[in-house]
């Protein structure tokens, strides 16, 4: 089985990505198409619909994560506050940045949390050759010990978003001191427009791969990314053992397809390599494996590199 992973939205406004839903409905709506279509995960922004901006409201979530369950088994999983700015080093800057997390976690609403290992500049190529600086996303080392503080106590799943190689020796490190917190899935982070990382090509995959072996060993992986048409690594990340993350948050910008197209494209891709979509309670199930059962996701033989 092949885990599909739909992130609906994303940070961008529909400035950015017209297509994403907005409203707590609209998210609501679309994560059970992609659910029903083969995504047995999804990963969620929460927006102020007046103002059209990112709002991580612990309720907007909530309205989300249980509007989309009550119809649909999946894992449905909100990010966390960007933080870009010298207040992500103010003191308890930490504890704010996982407050939602933390009062979702104490009403068992969720399964998974964003910890991202490392900070990165955020821009385009064409921004940066224009001389713009974009931004910097922030995770200050508190930050990144108080996600897997908060997933320790509450038995969440840490999601990593690998944006460059040290974020694997990073994030595996800090983890190995952490015995009671899950294991966390390294979910390769891929751009086609975006300065970040490795080039989204087989043999990039492959060092991250070598990297996970090496520093987490039976690890779960997905390929990913921003701004980035992630069918091209598809077939690759499923015959070495991975799974794959789609949908508007990751997409091109201005993309023609739907979230539920998205998840129709890899369930179609997952199928051509002759393996099956998981289901919520497969992924579950895959997670409880343990770390040497054969292969990194859902026992499925791991092909060597060409």
């Amino acid at each position: 089985m092949v885990w599909i992973e739909a992130a609906l939205n994303g940070p961008w406004s529909r400035h950015r990505q017209p297509g994403i839903p907005v409203t707590v409905a609209e998210v609501v709506r679309e994560g059970i198409d992609c659910a029903k279509a083969g995504a047995g995960i999804i990963h969620v922004h929460a927006y102020d619909p007046e103002s059209g901006r990112q709002n991580d409201d612990p309720q907007a979530y909530a309205a989300i994560i249980e509007g989309i369950r009550s119809k649909v088994d999946a894992i449905v999983y909100p990010t966390i506050p960007f933080v870009g700015g010298a207040q992500a080093f103010d003191s308890g800057a930490e504890l704010d940045r996982y407050a939602a997390i933390e009062e979702l976690a104490g009403r068992g609403l969720l399964e998974w949390a964003v910890v991202d290992p490392g900070s990165i500049n955020l821009s385009t190529i064409d921004e940066a050759r224009a001389g713009q600086p974009g931004s910097t996303y922030l995770n200050p080392g508190a930050h990144i010990q108080r996600g897997l503080e908060v997933a320790a106590e509450h038995g969440l799943v840490p999601s990593y978003a690998i944006y460059e190689p040290g974020f694997v020796r990073y994030g595996a490190a800090l983890w190995n001191g952490r015995p009671k917190c899950p294991r966390p899935i390294y979910r390769f982070m891929f751009s086609d427009i975006f300065t970040f990382g490795l080039d989204p090509v087989p043999s990039s995959l492959d060092t991250y791969i070598r990297m996970v072996e090496r520093h987490a060993p039976g690890a779960p992986w997905m390929v990913a990314g921003l701004g980035v048409d992630i069918r091209p690594l598809t077939l690759h990340a499923i015959a070495r053992g991975g799974n794959v993350r789609v949908g508007l948050e990751d997409a091109p910008f201005g993309t023609g397809l739907s979230n539920r197209q998205w998840v129709e494209e890899a369930v179609r891709l997952v199928r051509a390599a002759g393996e099956e979509p998981a289901t919520a309670r497969e992924v579950r199930l895959d997670l409880k494996r343990p770390a040497d059962f054969p292969a990194a996701a859902g026992g499925r033989s791991i092909s060597p590199p060409n």
